[in-house]
């Protein structure tokens, strides 16, 4: 895929843009505690909710309105009012996305003005036209298509001329499924990565630095 042929960039968040160890527990501690009031459970247990959860439904929130019946809105607002302040400026990747032509949206599944927050300390404000979070979604997660087909028709874009970079491999299977580019970042990933994966390397940066210097999408191997 040429660079002329990129119209759409779509970004994950967490363990994409940055790694989410620097607030995850923090995060975690809060959902865990949530869980625990909401259905009347020790932190044991609620830990072990929270994990069935994300596996189950994608996304942790899913699973709590599927069988708690919370307010999902409430407990994304309540498990994300952390400190951001532990992220610090990224400006080299800054630097990277604000040189990528086209269109550029921020896709998770996190909400609560999660993106917005930590966007704003990384430094990357402006640098996307439209942040759709699971809320923007009708609380449908990755991997579930609707996510997807929701931010196409909100955002107005032809997945053919988009790029999808990930973190997580299911994730990207439906996205390939309906035209767009996939791209993986990570360090842990199984080889040889399966068909719906275009490319992928070891983080972000590695990856567009490499791009952007060969003016192309290399094939799969050629991002590392």
């Amino acid at each position: 895929m040429k660079l002329a042929d990129v119209s759409t960039w779509v970004f994950d968040l967490d363990n994409t843009l940055y790694p989410m160890a620097t607030i995850y527990d923090a995060i975690g501690d809060r959902m865990t505690a949530y869980i625990a009031r909401a259905a009347g459970v020790d932190e044991d247990e609620a830990l072990i909710l929270r994990e069935r959860y994300f596996h189950a439904y994608g996304a942790t929130v899913c699973g709590l309105m599927a069988h708690h019946n919370i307010d999902a809105h409430d407990f994304l607002r309540d498990v994300h009012d952390v400190d951001y302040s532990v992220l610090s400026p990224d400006p080299d990747l800054a630097a990277l996305i604000a040189r990528l032509p086209g269109r550029k949206f921020i896709f998770t599944n996190g909400g609560g003005g999660h993106a917005e927050r930590a966007l704003s300390r990384l430094g990357f404000n402006g640098l996307f036209e439209r942040i759709f979070d699971i809320e923007a979604a009708d609380l449908a997660p990755k991997p579930q298509p609707e996510a997807y087909q929701r931010l196409i028709a909100s955002c107005g874009f032809d997945p053919r001329g988009a790029v999808f970079v990930e973190d997580t491999l299911k994730n990207l299977e439906p996205a390939h499924a309906m035209g767009f580019f996939t791209v993986v970042v990570g360090p842990v990933h199984p080889e040889p990565h399966p068909p719906y994966v275009d490319a992928h390397a070891p983080n972000l940066t590695t990856f567009l630095d490499g791009w952007i210097a060969r003016g192309q999408l290399g094939q799969i191997g050629e991002t590392r």
